[in-house]
């Protein structure tokens, strides 16, 4: 196996110009740089991981804090997860995952210059993580909007207006009286980023719109999904538009509305806002707005880089939600 010594007597340098060519950071001559990058391809040189890092004082790992809580949706985040992974592996970069919620994990990867840059996911709307986050040395990411991001780079779906356009799409479809089936109560209690702002958009065009609406909270399981149905329909019996934004129980939901005589969508049109594999993936396709979860976890990942490089100043980016008409919406029944 090739060494540096190796490639600096091809190249007819010292070992200290090859390592500053593979880690730029002195200027070298283009003549000089040619000969040690010919070397190195010719000899088939690839520099320790360790040399590698210490050389350019980087890692070439990405931290990655998906905290897995018994209210989340394991399978949607690890759509999140696989969009990080797949856009880091671009860059030449791992990915250490951290499942855990504390502060502690955050400081202990960015004081012991573990990673290069961090990743956060779940994020709340006064989230203590957040100063955490700013005292590092590392340039962090969120996959949310807290309400005061302190200078950190953000990206999510614009859930605000994801649920403007599912209310203003049941309201062009006739629909008067409509419910949100929303996330379990101890999200909401969190103030989990996301939910608040679903439930903010929800309600304020449903109010624009003058539209009777109602809010229910719902536990991510099937008895959770049952007893969400049995109060939406107990509040507003006349209920004829439902926005479910719960991966977890909308099939139970779906199941329950046809059990309690619903048909769907003749009698109550369903709007989910779900990653589109869980929309085509019902019996019957479901309107709905895509949450593009592997999307948002690539950007994350750019904005990253963008920051280890120096690139790029810190920034907010939403992705504008995008409603696909299916099966499951219809024009609102008369009488």
């Amino acid at each position: 196996m090739a060494t540096i010594d190796d490639v600096a007597r091809a190249a007819g340098v010292s070992t200290s110009t090859v390592s500053y060519v593979l880690s730029g950071k002195r200027p070298i001559s283009a003549a000089t740089r040619q000969r040690v990058e010919r070397s190195i391809r010719d000899l088939g040189y690839r520099p320790h991981a360790g040399a590698r890092a210490l050389a350019s004082n980087r890692t070439n790992v990405l931290a990655l804090m998906a905290p897995l809580r018994v209210d989340v949706n394991v399978n949607v985040i690890m759509q999140f997860v696989t969009g990080v992974v797949t856009r880091a592996r671009a860059f030449d970069h791992d990915v250490l995952l951290l499942t855990q919620d504390d502060a502690a994990g955050l400081e202990r990867v960015g004081d012991g210059s573990m990673v290069d840059a961090l990743i956060m996911m779940d994020v709340e709307a006064d989230d203590p993580r957040v100063p955490v986050l700013v005292g590092l040395r590392q340039p962090a990411v969120l996959i949310g909007l807290p309400s005061d991001p302190a200078g950190l780079s953000c990206v999510d779906l614009d859930f605000e207006a994801a649920g403007r356009v599912a209310v203003r799409h049941l309201a062009e479809l006739g629909h008067r009286r409509i419910a949100l089936i929303g996330s379990p109560r101890a999200v909401l209690d969190r103030h989990t980023s996301y939910a608040d702002r679903m439930l903010r958009g929800f309600t304020q065009e449903a109010t624009a719109l003058g539209i009777a609406a109602i809010v229910q909270p719902c536990e991510s399981s099937h008895t959770g999904a049952v007893e969400a149905v049995d109060e939406v329909l107990a509040r507003m019996p006349h209920v004829t538009g439902i926005v479910v934004h719960n991966e977890v129980a909308l099939p139970a939901v779906l199941t329950t509305l046809r059990e309690r005589g619903r048909s769907i969508p003749q009698d109550t049109s369903v709007v989910a806002v779900c990653p589109q594999d869980v929309a085509v993936g019902q019996p019957h396709p479901l309107t709905a707005v895509d949450i593009p979860a592997h999307a948002i976890g690539r950007v994350a990942v750019e904005m990253a880089m963008a920051r280890v490089e120096d690139e790029q100043p810190a920034e907010t980016r939403l992705l504008a939600p995008v409603l696909t008409p299916r099966q499951s919406t219809a024009l609102a029944p008369t009488g």
